[in-house]
């Protein structure tokens, strides 16, 4: 009888270890897309749903550079599940580009989407910004203006071929729109109302360690412009009363994002809570800096408008 009594007991602590076990699996969100490698996420909120926009990682697992050759869009209403459509972009669809489909970011005016992309210039040496649009959120996206709106050539303050990459575009309150992006130097400059012309010249922020992958986004009073930091990345933010500055730096908001030599950042609000995206390569089996996957936790803000760290989990959102 002894036996048979410790011989339960052992098999109640094995099944509640399991149970355990079950349960905790069952609370790891993040990553928030594990089907494929998903990178350099940009997340719009439009009708009460969230649209992410990534980059696809494709590259062989004994790859070590970026494969990209599409971007893809998923869509969720409560942050943790999330709907995949189907593909609707890639640099195929610029017929002056000729390939590499890297960081991007959509922003809705006027009843239509744009989305502004990084890709390869097939005449004009260098990577280059597009501008694709469409009607609604999911695509299709056709090129919008036939041309690229910035190449290599219309920057001159670094000799890097890769300097015009990962934009990030901000309506101010006035119905100005703004159009950030760069490579070891911040750009920016102001667009027209069509959204597809610049309207006056580029300008530069100096900013501490700036690597890439600006973003801006604004909370009360507060324009916050985040960006990559260092090699390999972390994120540091800078904040101003204005979306032209002057912008006073902060500090780190992001550390490096696990295995990922890369980190890149989206910012939202989202039914009244807010919200850190980003990429690591989290996901076991050959994941790593090119082949990363996109998360998301919560982020905070502190009572003077200065940002919390973002702590990074596997948990994610749970509610």
């Amino acid at each position: 009888m002894k036996r048979l009594n410790f011989a339960s007991t052992v098999l109640g602590v094995v099944l509640t270890t399991l149970q355990v076990q079950a349960q905790q699996i069952d609370n790891i969100n993040n990553p928030i897309i594990t089907d494929k490698y998903t990178a350099d996420p940009a997340a719009i909120v439009h009708d009460n749903t969230v649209y992410l926009y990534t980059g696809h990682d494709e590259a062989p697992n004994d790859f070590n550079f970026y494969k990209i050759d599409e971007w893809l869009v998923y869509s969720s209403t409560d942050m943790i599940t999330w709907k995949s459509h189907p593909v609707p972009l890639k640099p195929a669809d610029f017929k002056w580009a000729k390939g590499d489909a890297w960081a991007s970011e959509v922003i809705e005016r006027n009843g239509k989407f744009y989305w502004y992309v990084t890709v390869s210039h097939g005449s004009i040496h260098g990577k280059s910004i597009g501008v694709a649009v469409s009607d609604s959120p999911t695509g299709p996206f056709k090129d919008a203006l036939g041309k690229a709106l910035i190449t290599n050539d219309m920057t001159k303050h670094t000799d890097i071929s890769w300097d015009d990459i990962d934009p990030t575009v901000y309506v101010d309150h006035d119905g100005q729109a703004y159009l950030y992006w760069g490579n070891t130097v911040c750009h920016y400059a102001k667009l027209k109302d069509n959204m597809i012309e610049l309207d006056g010249p580029i300008h530069t922020v100096d900013l501490p360690n700036f690597t890439e992958a600006p973003y801006i986004h604004k909370k009360g009073d507060w324009y916050y412009l985040s960006y990559a930091y260092q090699f390999p990345e972390k994120i540091a933010y800078a904040m101003s009363k204005s979306i032209t500055g002057p912008w006073e730096y902060k500090g780190i908001l992001n550390e490096v994002a696990g295995n990922s030599n890369t980190n890149h950042q989206s910012i939202i609000e989202f039914k009244g809570k807010d919200y850190f995206i980003y990429h690591n390569g989290s996901i076991p089996t050959h994941g790593g800096s090119f082949r990363r996957s996109v998360c998301v936790d919560r982020l905070y803000y502190n009572p003077d408008g200065t940002l919390k760290r973002v702590i990074m989990t596997s948990e994610g959102i749970q509610d």
